[in-house]
């Protein structure tokens, strides 16, 4: 199956071919242990520090039954008052790279507007640990911060579900999982461009082939990590890939948002369409001709702005309404 994507945004275009100088857009099992060092992808503790402005703690706390322990890294700003909401973030990477450190800047840009806490999960990467391990990872840590939020100054009945890309499907999936098993029962989740759909079945998880950045290669690279010879089978569960889900009804109130030139596009528009039509209050972004993660690389074009003062003008209404 092959398509013509739109165009791309005429300010991230010039953004993406100097990315790409350092970055492919098709990554292959081979390029993982390289990815995993790339500097790029480098996050300085003294940044999210923010002179001196936000505290930094790292935690290591229980993980699933049987599993060992998960690091958490907290940040809260000092000012912060005690029982303050909490974000609590799962990083992108597909599956295959990435940290507790990943792409949590902007998370904490929240957090310091609106005086809250984010707990960041060091969830365990594929293929060395493939499903169920990072999205169990994810709840295990999603329980330890509701049993203990008052310990970090959070508030248990405040907790909001947040990630990109990979995280972005982890924490639909946590979320699905909090549900089924009687667990914290959450405000909100906010899907930053995720990754949720392993059957490859989608118009967009076939159009870039070695353009954008997360290409159809690379998709299936991170699935097969993740999911092996299980990859587009009957037994593959719905926490692993949230699309598969049948029954949205009861999940805490939602935002997604794509680029409309990326290969998670239609999978994620028609999440967002059945959360819904399940009666989840939701709301859809669709950016036009913005490529995966393009307000991480060129946080200062225009399209970039628009998209992170969306997310929290959300942010800032579900917390002040709920």
């Amino acid at each position: 199956m092959t398509g013509t994507h739109p165009p791309l945004d005429p300010e991230l275009a010039a953004v993406l071919s100097v990315v790409h100088e350092h970055l492919s857009p098709t990554i292959t099992a081979e390029d993982i242990e390289g990815l995993r060092a790339h500097p790029m992808f480098a996050v300085r503790d003294e940044d999210l520090a923010r002179d001196g402005t936000v505290h930094l703690q790292n935690l290591s706390v229980p993980g699933p039954p049987g599993a060992p322990e998960i690091s958490l890294l907290v940040l809260r700003p000092v000012d912060a008052a005690p029982g303050a909401p909490v974000f609590y973030y799962m990083h992108g990477g597909g599956m295959i790279i990435g940290d507790n450190r990943t792409g949590v800047g902007g998370v904490l840009d929240w957090a310091v507007d609106n005086g809250a806490v984010v707990v960041s999960v060091d969830y365990r990467l594929a293929p060395e640990h493939p499903d169920p391990a990072p999205v169990e990872d994810c709840y295990a840590g999603l329980l330890w911060t509701h049993e203990h939020a008052a310990e970090i100054g959070g508030d248990p009945e405040r907790i909001v579900v947040t990630g990109a890309s990979a995280g972005g499907g982890l924490a639909a999936g946590t979320a699905l999982l909090a549900r089924d098993r009687g667990g914290p029962r959450l405000l909100g989740q906010l899907l930053m461009c995720p990754m949720l759909d392993d059957r490859l079945l989608t118009p967009s998880s076939h159009e870039l082939d070695g353009e954008g950045i997360w290409d159809a290669t690379s998709n299936r690279t991170g699935w097969n990590a993740l999911l092996g010879d299980r990859r587009g089978g009957d037994r593959v569960s719905v926490y692993a890939a949230p699309a598969r889900a049948t029954d949205l009804t009861g999940l805490p109130a939602a935002f997604v948002d794509v680029g409309s030139v990326e290969t998670f596009r239609d999978e994620d528009i028609d999440y967002a369409a059945r959360l819904l039509q399940a009666g989840v209050q939701t709301e859809l972004h669709v950016w036009p001709g913005g490529f995966h993660g393009f307000d991480g690389m060129a946080p200062q074009a225009s399209l970039s702005r628009t998209a992170s003062a969306t997310r929290a003008a959300w942010v800032r209404r579900l917390l002040t309404t709920s």
